[in-house]
């Protein structure tokens, strides 16, 4: 299983529409709104980098609201 953590910048007042768009994706495990840089970061999971790439490219990055996401793999040291 591949996780990553996907850090979400919205347009001003989106950030609840995105995340609650978000948590209804196959694939997202955890969304919460945060304070800082940016407003959403979304905990995902799949089987593979590519099912994880198809999941943030078709699926996230289409959310209405969304200008700008950053995915951090998750690895286990």
């Amino acid at each position: 299983m591949v996780q990553a953590y996907i850090l979400i910048q919205t347009e001003v007042g989106k950030a609840r529409d995105v995340a609650t768009a978000i948590q209804q994706l196959a694939g997202v495990v955890r969304v919460d709104a945060v304070t800082g840089p940016y407003d959403v970061v979304v905990l995902t999971e799949a089987r593979s980098v590519d099912e994880l790439g198809k999941l943030i490219v078709s699926n996230v990055q289409l959310v209405p609201g969304i200008t700008r996401t950053l995915t951090c793999s998750v690895v286990h040291l």
